[in-house]
């Protein structure tokens, strides 16, 4: 026997549909097969879209439009969960002190508060998140630790959990966090049950950092890493030592090595690391070469060597890789 929980989902304009509906297609489910089990009597989850703002209508990124019953300020009942789904550029630009007051004074009355994707900027601007360990969608990795440096950021993992505050990344994360705090609650059958119907993994393989990339290419214009790019992308399989990336330019090896990290904020030889990987996963998404012969053109070496390579950086192995990743009409 449970009492019903409420779920309180919090919209953002210009937020993306898939913030929103993944995670009420998670609680949805679930409350559809509790509500057909005569053991859970009673148990649950109620769900409502509340707005930030006075609107009761909020278009997403896509240009569907969500109507929210009611907005935050008129919730008068007992909130279990409350999810923030995502962050609209318009909404992550400015400063909506009203709400972020709101979620301050609301969060100690919570069970369990979380956000989806870079929904994590209004926790933290609430302060929530404040000496806490969270997550945010990957590409803002580097802009909000800039923003919330007393923020414990790490990008890598689907979601996070520090005490009583959810942290999920890209997108299709608020699933795999909704997944979780169903688990949390009714236990990992009922969990891997919804999560089959939906005919996803109850817990994906992998971590984030498979989806992002290992070098930032906008920064490297006017850079010693800049010019030598597309010379080191042809020779990727030669030997690429700081002796000869020096001797490319013209520069003393010592020259060249403080001058290079000080532009990319890489040693010579982890930019070239991250560039064969970089290239490697390319080929593994786009070409039918064997493992063995990309490692040999990008420079890592043998399957064992390309491998721990690959583990390091991305958390996941070259062939799992290929399977997740590999270009749709390959099939």
């Amino acid at each position: 026997m449970s009492s019903q929980k409420l779920i309180v989902i919090v919209p953002m304009e210009g937020t993306a549909l898939l913030d929103i509906a993944g995670p009420c297609d998670v609680f949805s489910r679930a409350d559809k097969i509790l509500r057909s089990d005569p053991e859970w009597q009673g148990a649950g989850y109620e769900i409502l879209l509340a707005s930030p703002v006075a609107a009761h209508h909020l278009k997403t990124q896509s240009g569907v439009e969500v109507v929210c019953p009611v907005t935050v300020e008129e919730l008068d009942r007992p909130i279990d969960t409350l999810l923030i789904a995502g962050l609209g550029t318009e909404f992550l630009a400015n400063n909506l002190h009203g709400f972020y007051e709101w979620l301050r004074n609301v969060y100690p009355r919570l069970r369990r508060i979380g956000s989806v994707c870079i929904g994590a900027y209004a926790l933290a601007r609430a302060g929530i998140l404040s000496g806490r360990k969270a997550t945010t969608h990957w590409q803002y990795s580097q802009d909000f630790q800039e923003k919330h440096p007393d923020v414990q950021v790490d990008t890598n993992p689907f979601y996070t959990c520090d005490g009583n505050v959810y942290t999920s990344g890209g997108l299709a994360s608020g699933i795999d966090l909704a997944l979780a705090l169903l688990e949390e609650d009714y236990g990992r059958e009922l969990a891997a049950q919804v999560a089959k119907k939906m005919v996803i993994y109850l817990r994906r393989p992998g971590y984030q950092s498979q989806f992002g990339e290992l070098l930032d290419y906008r920064h490297l214009t006017n850079t010693l890493a800049g010019k030598l790019h597309p010379w080191m992308i042809q020779v990727l399989h030669e030997d690429l030592s700081v002796e000869r990336l020096a001797a490319q330019v013209n520069m003393s090896p010592r020259n060249f090595a403080r001058v290079f990290l000080r532009e990319t904020g890489l040693t010579p030889a982890k930019f070239v690391e991250r560039l064969r990987v970089e290239t490697a996963r390319k080929y593994l998404e786009d070409s039918d070469l064997s493992i063995e012969q990309i490692a040999e053109k990008c420079g890592l070496g043998g399957m064992v060597s390309m491998r721990r390579v690959f583990l390091r950086h991305l958390s996941v192995s070259p062939s799992d890789y290929r399977r997740t990743f590999r270009t749709a009409l390959h099939g």
